[in-house]
């Protein structure tokens, strides 16, 4: 099974022309480098979905929170976290 978790872009770097844009994502407590290659329109502030280092789709901060309320319903949030700290993203 694969799991895809939203996290909010705090960052940027478009790099050198020919480099793969990345950019910072927030999950809450934990902020990890992303390429958003595959996402050329996110921008500081969108919310993603990340799959294995890799944004590969926007979503609405509504949809975000959301997903975010079904890990903790399950208990599953693990290194992402508490659930306020993911809010306050």
């Amino acid at each position: 099974m694969c799991l895809s978790i939203p996290g909010q872009v705090v960052s940027v770097d478009d790099g050198a022309p020919g480099d793969l844009r990345m950019g910072r994502v927030a999950f809450g407590g934990i902020t990890k480098e992303v390429c958003l290659a595959y996402v050329p329109e996110a921008d500081v502030g969108d919310y993603v979905i990340v799959h294995v280092g890799f944004a590969i789709s926007k979503l609405n901060q509504e949809d975000a929170q959301q997903v975010f309320s079904y890990l903790a319903e399950l208990g599953d949030l693990g290194d992402l976290g508490e659930l306020s700290a993911a809010r306050e993203v």
